[in-house]
């Protein structure tokens, strides 16, 4: 008899922080919103300070003891909150590395097309590992494979900068660029 195994998706879910009527603890460390510690009131009084500045309670840190509630507007700081996170994931985002394959034989067309495929990659910021197969005795040639690397990465319009530098790898050579301004 076989087992079944579901597997089920973890979904990232967001920190909600809780306002209002939605604190459950019983008693909570407030800071009003000047910034200043009102220390620790029963969440009844709290919410009835928050309620005569005409402003929400906001649980800030859920996880302390008591739970810590800042007297705010509640929709600016869910803006400010989802503005951060954005910024967040706006710097995490990684650069591709897309490649480009050559080999000894190519046609001037054929290599101005991969130069100009090249060129685009590099002016949107992502890296680019350039691959030149070798086949059959080409592999006994490896300085005349080295120099047509060279020669197509000194072709290249955008300005690089060298990462790795030419490796060998089986029967492929490759060198890694950047673009300059990275």
């Amino acid at each position: 008899m076989r087992k079944s195994y579901k597997f089920k998706k973890k979904v990232k879910q967001e920190k909600k922080f809780r306002y209002n009527d939605r604190i459950n603890a019983p008693e909570v460390l407030v800071i009003s919103d000047e910034g200043e510690k009102l220390g620790k009131l029963p969440t009844e009084e709290a919410l009835e300070k928050a309620r005569e500045a005409g402003l929400d309670l906001v649980e800030v840190s859920p996880i302390a003891k008591p739970p810590v509630c800042k007297i705010m507007d509640y929709g600016s700081f869910k803006y400010q909150k989802e503005k951060q996170l954005k910024k967040q994931k706006m710097q995490n985002k990684t650069k591709e590395v897309k490649s480009i394959r050559l080999s000894m034989k190519i046609s001037e067309h054929d290599k101005a097309t991969k130069l100009k495929q090249a060129d685009k990659f590099l002016s949107k910021g992502h890296k680019i590992k350039v691959e030149l197969i070798l086949r059959g005795r080409e592999m006994k040639h490896r300085d005349l494979a080295k120099e047509h690397l060279r020669d197509f990465v000194h072709s290249l319009e955008t300005p690089t900068e060298v990462e790795q530098d030419i490796t060998k790898q089986g029967n492929k050579l490759f060198i890694i660029l950047i673009p300059e301004n990275n």
